[in-house]
């Protein structure tokens, strides 16, 4: 008996959407990765991008479990003396639930070339209004 191996070409993407409403931010970037890299697929392959595209709407509703609004930051560095910039979670959902719900999703993806390439098929929204009707999306229940 022989492994199946999914051969790039043959890689069939679909839509999928993801409402994030009243969920925690953390399960939903997780089903978000596991649509983005296509584990949710019998014809899974490590080394194969093999995803679906992903759309994460109401964003802005999502919740952070615990205290973590006060005690989860967002930490960069700017590559300079002292340029280690820090935002708290309260300010990021506030302002760029969007950008917070992307972080989450990008954490759970490698950090490789599939990572990348993967990561470009999520789209993100604050509200539950998005530009991809015409791709058809198909509901994910958590």
């Amino acid at each position: 008996m022989s492994t199946y191996m999914e051969k790039p070409q043959t890689v069939n993407r679909k839509w999928f959407i993801l409402d994030a409403a009243g969920k925690p931010l953390g399960r939903t970037a997780v089903q978000a990765a596991v649509i983005l890299r296509g584990k949710h697929k019998p014809t899974y392959t490590p080394h194969v991008d093999c995803g679906d595209h992903v759309i994460i709407i109401n964003a802005a509703q999502a919740v952070l479990t615990g205290r973590k609004l006060e005690q989860k930051y967002y930490r960069h560095h700017s590559g300079w003396v002292s340029g280690l910039k820090e935002t708290q979670y309260k300010k990021l959902m506030a302002e760029q639930p969007e950008k917070a719900m992307l972080l989450a999703v990008k954490g759970m993806l490698p950090d490789t070339t599939i990572g990348r390439k993967a990561l470009t098929r999520c789209r993100v929204f604050k509200d539950a209004a998005h530009k991809h009707e015409a791709q058809k999306p198909q509901a994910w229940t958590l």
